[in-house]
Parts: structure tokens; C-alpha cells; sequence
């Protein structure tokens, strides 16, 4: 596993050992990635991210190096953490991300109470937590999306986390192997 792009190009990352954890591949973050950036380059210059169910960190570092002002990583397991400091710190950031080690919908409760918002947003949970994807999505279609925001749900192609939640409808599908992205964003 590496960094595709930007300052860290080429960087190795460092994994979590086991099957609990299942990183978004290289390939799948590349696709991403040329998504969110497809005839802008820089459409990720000073960007908010949220990276949910983080794991390794992979999709927020990719962020922070094609130029994300701020990435907070959101995950509740401590090698989860551990993985994420160890990446963040080989690469030398120092600054721009914050990790918030508690449930996902805690941590979102806890990033809205400080009144921020997210310009893009990784969901990311175990793809057997179907119930994870609902509530996940449907609190960040409640609040704390800014006007334009991308809510991006990484699944296994089998399961559909669903079109709407509230205000926020998926506008993009994508497939690619077992996994599939969906795109959301507000209406």
C-alpha cells in the first residue's frame, strides 16, 4: 500500500495485521481520487475531509497530499489509531488532521458540537455493517456538510447503502472488483 499522488507520491503506508481490517486498495483510491480531481487537479487545494472507519488512513494521507487543508480521521480501534499515527509520522505531517477515537456517530456528534463542517467525506465501515452505512449517512445528510460537500460510501459491490438520506441524494456509482463507491451530495 502507497500514496498515489501528490507530495507523498510513492510513500509506503503502513498496514494493520489480520482481516479486520480491509484498506481501500491502491487501485480503488486511484479511481477515486481521479474522480473527485477529473479536469481540475487542484480541486482538492484547502479542502475539509472526514475520513470515517479511517482503518490505515489511507484515503484522508491521500487527501492531505494532493492538498486538503485539514483531514480528521474517525476511528474506534486503537490499532486503527496506532496505524494512522505511525503513517502520519513517517510521512513527517505534523500538522492539518485530527484522529477522533471514538464510534463513528459519537465522533460526528462531537465534530458538529465544535461547529465544524467537511467539504469531502470517506464512509468506510466493516462491509458487513449495513446498519453502519444508514446511520452514518443519514446523520451526515442532518448537518455538518459544507454547501457543495461530497459524501463518498465504499461497499462491496453486493450491497446498495441506498439513494437518499434526507436531503442528500447519490448522483455517481462506480464498481470496480468486489467493491463499489457511491456518490453523494446535498440538494
Amino acid at each position: 500500500m502507497r500514496v498515489i499522488a501528490g507530495k507523498f507520491k510513492s510513500r509506503p503506508l503502513h498496514s494493520l495485521a489480520g482481516m479486520k481490517t480491509r484498506p481501500t486498495s491502491d487501485r480503488l483510491r486511484e479511481t477515486l481520487f481521479n474522480v473527485l480531481t477529473a479536469g481540475n487537479p487542484s480541486a482538492l487545494e484547502g479542502s475539509v475531509w472526514l475520513d470515517i472507519f479511517a482503518g490505515t488512513g489511507a484515503v484522508g494521507i491521500e487527501a492531505l497530499s494532493r492538498g486538503a487543508q485539514r483531514v480528521t480521521f474517525i476511528d474506534k480501534a486503537p490499532a486503527a489509531v496506532r496505524v494512522i499515527r505511525e503513517n502520519l509520522k513517517s510521512l513527517g505531517v505534523t500538522e492539518g488532521f485530527e484522529i477522533i477515537d471514538h464510534e463513528a456517530s459519537r465522533a460526528l456528534r462531537l465534530y458538529g458540537e465544535k461547529g465544524l463542517a467537511a467539504d469531502y467525506v470517506f464512509v468506510d465501515p466493516p462491509y458487513a455493517s449495513h446498519d453502519a452505512y444508514e446511520e452514518v449517512l443519514a446523520l451526515l445528510a442532518q448537518s455538518i456538510l459544507n454547501q457543495g460537500a461530497i459524501v463518498i460510501a465504499e461497499h462491496v459491490k453486493r450491497h446498495d447503502p441506498g439513494e437518499a438520506f434526507g436531503a442528500m441524494r447519490r448522483y455517481r456509482k462506480l464498481v470496480q472488483g468486489d467493491s463499489g463507491l457511491s456518490f453523494y451530495r446535498l440538494e
